[in-house]
């Protein structure tokens, strides 16, 4: 996969990640960048910028682009059980299908302290060059999960104490749920939010109460509001 920008890239080359070839404009500056892909013999193919716009499909590449390995992702067992802290913290994707949602929330995630991304392995967003973009690098800093169902490990989250927070409007008040404890909080699909199935599964379905006109928030926004939450309340001992 195409990767590009330079806090994308400088990420990629600080984790010693396999760098197939990088893409360089002809008017690159960052030395930087460029005497870190020389210290890991990275091939460089000087290029003009209509050659790295039809990479990256005219995104703000900043003149680098990268060839790289698919970004890896991991089972439950590889992370969950793998994670030591007394309260731990995972997002779950309920299908969200817009790759800058994705990325936004992979970014705040990181942010804001949390362990683990989990994913269906369908009907959901992959992992593109946007998600990874729009992540900033922190892709790179926090796992991803895939799993094939939502459900079974739901269930599997609540028999390693894990109590299970949805999304939804109208339900519980998001500041009064009592986060002091492992926490699986789950956003819903962009359109549809969260699946009848998964709702019923969870011990709180948090709403955040707003006073404009607007009647609902963005995704990554709601995500970022109650993880800014959980990590305040958890400050307090």
């Amino acid at each position: 996969m195409y990767v590009y920008g330079k806090n994308v890239v400088r990420e990629f080359l600080d984790k010693d990640d396999k760098v197939i070839k990088a893409f360089v404009s002809k008017k690159f500056s960052d030395k930087d960048i460029i005497n870190k892909l020389k210290s890991k013999n990275v091939k460089i193919n000087y290029s003009n910028n209509f050659e790295l716009d039809k990479k990256t499909d005219n995104a703000l590449h900043q003149g680098i682009v990268l060839l790289v390995d698919d970004i890896k992702t991991y089972t439950y067992d590889e992370i969950i059980p793998n994670i030591n802290k007394e309260y731990k913290t995972v997002v779950m994707l309920d299908h969200l299908q817009d790759p800058h949602n994705f990325g936004a929330i992979i970014r705040t995630s990181y942010a804001l302290g949390v362990d683990a991304i989990i994913i269906p392995n369908d009907r959901s967003i992959n992992i593109s060059s946007v998600v990874v973009k729009t992540s900033a690098g922190a892709i790179k800093n926090i796992p991803i999960i895939r799993v094939p169902s939502l459900i079974s490990t739901v269930n599997k989250l609540k028999k390693d104490d894990f109590w299970i927070v949805g999304t939804s409007m109208n339900k519980d008040d998001y500041t009064k749920i009592d986060y002091k404890r492992s926490i699986c909080l789950i956003i819903g699909n962009e359109g549809k939010g969260m699946s009848t199935s998964l709702l019923k599964e969870c011990d709180y379905v948090a709403s955040i109460n707003m006073v404009g006109k607007i009647d609902s928030l963005n995704a990554s926004v709601s995500c970022g509001i109650i993880l800014a939450k959980i990590l305040e309340a958890r400050s307090y001992e």
